[in-house]
This record gives structure tokens, C-alpha cells and sequence, in this order.
């Protein structure tokens, strides 16, 4: 607030608008790590649709997991999990959308930050390099402030 103490922001006056956000995120791994994967070989399962499901879960509780962040309703989820050989390691996007007085940036965040920590947990013991790495807000649309597009 204006003396510098930690609040909520008021969003109750704002217009409900379509909110959409795209963010995405690496787990660097072993070649070896990402061929588990593929094959469904790892010891605690499907290591993708677990991680799936675990960013959809936490996109929908992120309002608890951020002390300021809005409870918002979310319309719309998909998280996408690729391995990727290049990289070599695994690939996540989310892609939310909702409508309302608020952006949905933080859910998308949460959701790919989730999905990596699960790929991260199913495989370190076999994979002592994994690294989580550049999770980022890649697109943004709706709202006063307009559209954003970082790639």
C-alpha cells in the first residue's frame, strides 16, 4: 500500500475481460534420462502425464501456494510436456484462460514450474544433473494493460 506494507490489490472495479497466458519451461537431463522417459521406463511411472496433471492441479491452487495472488476461476488448462532430444531433456508449456479482473500469468507459471518439479522428482534418482530451467511468462493477452509477447 502507500506506506509500503504488503496487500492485495482491489481489482473489483476493474471490467471483466478474457484472459489468456502462455508460459514454458526446460528440465535439462541426461540423453539417457530422456530416453526413460520416452519409453515410459521410469520407476515412478508415466513421467509426463504425471507431470501433467500435477501442473494442471497446481495452476488451479496457485491463489494458495502465492500469499497476494487472486483466487480467480480458470476456464481453460492445457499443459504440454515434450521430451526433446537437443535439448536434450523435457519441454513444458501451459496455456490457460479464464475471464475476469485479473490476469491468469501466475497460474500459468505455476503450472510449468509444478510440471518440471514432478519430472524432476520421477527421475533423480536416476538423473543427479537434472536442472530446472528458464521458466517464463512467453505471452499474455487481455486486460487494461494490454497485450504482451516476449517471444
Amino acid at each position: 500500500d502507500e506506506t509500503g506494507k504488503a496487500h492485495m490489490v482491489d481489482v473489483g472495479a476493474k471490467p471483466d475481460t478474457v484472459r489468456t497466458a502462455v508460459a514454458r519451461g526446460e528440465v535439462i537431463l541426461q540423453p539417457e534420462t530422456v530416453d526413460l522417459i520416452r519409453q515410459g521406463l521410469a520407476k515412478k511411472g508415466d513421467v509426463l502425464t504425471v507431470a501433467q496433471i500435477a501442473g494442471i492441479q497446481a495452476a488451479k491452487r496457485t491463489a494458495e501456494l502465492i500469499p497476494l495472488c487472486h483466487p480467480i476461476p480458470i476456464h481453460h488448462i492445457e499443459v504440454d510436456l515434450e521430451p526433446d532430444d537437443e535439448l536434450p531433456g523435457v519441454r513444458i508449456q501451459a496455456r490457460l484462460r479464464t475471464t475476469g479482473k485479473t490476469g491468469i500469468e501466475m497460474e500459468a507459471l505455476t503450472a510449468v514450474s509444478v510440471a518440471a518439479l514432478t519430472v524432476y522428482d520421477m527421475v533423480k534418482a536416476v538423473d543427479k544433473t537434472g536442472r530446472i530451467d528458464r521458466i517464463r511468462l512467453v505471452e499474455k493477452r487481455g486486460g487494461t494493460s494490454g497485450d504482451v509477447v516476449n517471444e
